[in-house]
Formats: structure tokens, sequence, C-alpha cells
């Protein structure tokens, strides 16, 4: 219920200063200004909005890939500060510095041997295409394209070599699987620096096997040196009996030469003796 007794603001009596018309002028001019002043903030907000969605920066060991609209455009902005139409462009930064992956692998052998083993992959996407990487991988290529491309690889180059020689040619068979990686990972401008295998995982059973035949082949080593030995120690005896019957003989030579030389002529003189007789008969 309205107080009869309270004046609304229309009915209050104006002093005679508000009824003048430069009180009224100077009441226009203050909203005018207070207007003016938070027209100027919105502007000034929209200014600084539109230039920070007109300016990136793509950070060192990174380049990046522009899309218009949602669709990937043709270049690629290398590290600093690049220009872009704003609300229009968009930017997405890939890294192009080394990157390590590191998977399970698990194979089987030429002679059908479970293989276990872990690869550990360093890697750099090509700066140049690193709008095609993002075109048909996306930012997360390592588990779109590496991960499969290592199992695939793995398989294939491990069934080309049987259990033993992935122990005895392990960097025939490093060669084989990091070949096989690179090839089909530059297809898709992804290059590959190194490869490791951390080791190979067998059978128990397996392994066992393994075991037991390099203990038999140093037992079989042993036994060799064991026969060479004998044979040397027995080469030697010759050789020293042989010595020993030289010197027996030299020194026989030398103690009894005189009665071996009085023997000698005795012989000569007697097949002399017995031609002479033949002659005379």
């Amino acid at each position: 219920m309205r107080n009869p007794f309270s004046r609304s603001e229309n009915n209050r009596r104006r002093s005679p200063e508000e009824e003048s018309p430069e009180y009224r002028g100077s009441r226009s001019y203050l909203r005018s200004k207070r207007l003016k002043i938070i027209l100027g903030v919105f502007m000034f907000i929209i200014i600084i909005v539109v230039i920070s969605q007109s300016v990136t920066i793509v950070q060192a060991g990174h380049r990046g890939v522009v899309l218009f609209v949602g669709a990937v455009e043709n270049r690629v902005l290398e590290e600093g500060v690049h220009f872009v139409i704003p609300f229009a462009e968009q930017v997405v930064l890939l890294e192009v510095r080394t990157l390590k992956f590191q998977a399970d692998a698990s194979a089987a052998s030429k002679d059908l041997q479970e293989v276990a083993t872990v690869i550990a992959l360093n890697y750099h996407i090509d700066p140049s295409k690193a709008n095609v990487v993002y075109q048909e991988l996306g930012a997360d290529y390592n588990n779109r394209i590496i991960a499969p491309t290592i199992q695939e690889s793995v398989k294939a180059s491990v069934a080309k070599f049987d259990a033993e020689q992935l122990i005895t040619n392990r960097e025939s068979t490093k060669a084989t699987i990091a070949d096989a990686i690179s090839k089909t990972l530059s297809t898709r401008n992804i290059m590959v620096e190194t490869l490791f295998i951390t080791d190979f995982k067998f059978s128990e059973a397996f392994a066992n096997q393994i075991e037991a035949k390099v203990v038999a082949f140093q037992k079989y080593l042993t036994e060799q040196n064991n026969l060479k030995t004998i044979q040397v120690v027995a080469n030697q005896t010759v050789v020293q009996a042989q010595a020993q019957a030289n010197s027996n003989f030299n020194r026989f030579i030398a103690t009894h030469h005189l009665v071996i030389l009085v023997i000698l002529v005795t012989l000569v003189n007697l097949v002399n003796l017995v031609n002479l007789v033949i002659h005379l008969r």
C-alpha cells in the first residue's frame, strides 16, 4: 500500500538550481562522458582479443600446423612469431625434436619358439611435413602408426631367424627389424634415428635347453683342450726321446771312435785280401 505521505521522485519539488539549463546540460555531459568511457573500454577489450587471436608463437623444437576453419593448410610455420587470421585460423603445435617410444613386442621364431622383447625407438617427424602428419595421422600419431609398425615389423623379422640365431646373430636381427620399421615409418614422414632391443626372452623350457647345450659345448671345449694338452705332452716326450737317442749315439761315437776305426780298417783289408785271392785263382 502506497504511503500517501511519501513523495515520489517525480513529485519531488526541484530546486531552482535543478531547473536551470546549466544543471541539465552538466548532467547530459556526464552521461555522455560515462557512455564514451564504457564504449572505449569495450573497444579496448575487443582490440586486445583480436590481437591475441592474430598472433601465435611457435616454440623452439616445434612446427605450427595451420587450420583454416578446421581444414589443414598447405604450409608449416617455423619457430618464432607469426600472424594469422583471427577466429578463422588456428595453429596446432607438433614437436619435431628427437622423441622416444618404447613398446613390448612378441613373435614366433622360424622354429616356432615364442619370443618376447622390448623395442625402444628414437625418432622425429619430418619438420617440412608436419602438416601432412597431422592431416593423415593426427597429434597422437605415435599410438596410431608407430606402435602397430613395431609389432608387425618384429613379427615379420623374427620369423626369418631360428631362436638360436636371435641370440648368436643379435646385430643381424637388430638390423633387420630396424630396416623394416624405418621403411614403413619413412613413408609416413617419420624418421627413425636409432633402435634398441633390450633383450630376447624365450619360454622356460627353451631357456633350459639352451643352457644345457651351452654347458655341453663348454664341456666339449674343455675335453678338446685336455686332448690338445695330452698331444703336446706326447710330442714333447717323443722329441725328448729322439734327442736322447741322438745324444747317446753321438756319445758312443765319440768314446769308441778308435775301436770303430780299427774295425773299419780291418774290414777293408779283409775285403782287399779276398779280392786278391779271387784274382790269383
